[in-house]
């Protein structure tokens, strides 16, 4: 009951707020390291039901810059969506990718730095299985690795982990999770809100 009071709450004040945003089509494939691009891969199929709902809390530290944000993913058989707000509840942003088009419709105080493309690229590496997005790098897989942590896997690059995500349990939906991007000095923490 929560859970869906927490969802329909995050698209209530994203309505609320539209007036202050701007619509924006994204790129669908990103540059994550200067060898590698990644093009967001199709729409995840899963076994348990046509749709996915998580309800996250994510800390997003780069150099020096802390910031918090609370987010909504859903997914269907045809759609990727994310809401994300400000811990104070305003709207921020509310990305979509249709397996062809990533459109962000965002505050325009997010700026031109926000890029929703890449938002949306690290919740499928972090998310996907690996033999879904492994074809979609132009070089590098994705591959579990050794840890002390209940899971572990890393993008590799020239057989160097360029980005390590450490899970907290083996099913990465009820995991904490920690991404680490070092060439990009990104560190990527998220807790499932239930």
């Amino acid at each position: 009951m929560m859970h869906r009071f927490i969802q329909f709450s995050i698209v209530i004040i994203a309505l609320l707020v539209s007036g202050c945003s701007q619509q924006l089509l994204r790129q669908t494939c990103v540059k994550l390291t200067p060898e590698v691009n990644y093009c967001l891969a199709p729409m995840l199929q899963t076994q348990t039901s046509d749709e996915q709902f998580l309800s996250q809390k994510i800390s997003f530290i780069h150099g020096e810059k802390h910031h918090e944000l609370l987010t909504q993913l859903e997914l269907t058989t045809t759609k990727m969506t994310m809401v994300g707000l400000a811990p104070i509840g305003q709207a921020l942003f509310t990305v979509t990718f249709d397996g062809d088009e990533v459109i962000s419709q965002q505050n325009v105080l997010m700026g031109e730095d926000f890029k929703a493309e890449y938002l949306m690229a690290i919740m499928q590496l972090i998310y996907w299985p690996h033999e879904q997005v492994n074809p979609y790098f132009s070089q590098g897989e994705m591959r579990d690795i050794d840890c002390d942590q209940q899971r572990c896997s890393a993008l590799f690059v020239n057989n160097e982990p360029a980005i390590t995500i450490d899970y907290s349990n083996k099913n990465p939906w009820i995991s904490e999770v920690t991404l680490h991007f070092p060439a990009a000095n990104i560190t990527l923490s998220i807790s499932p809100l239930l």
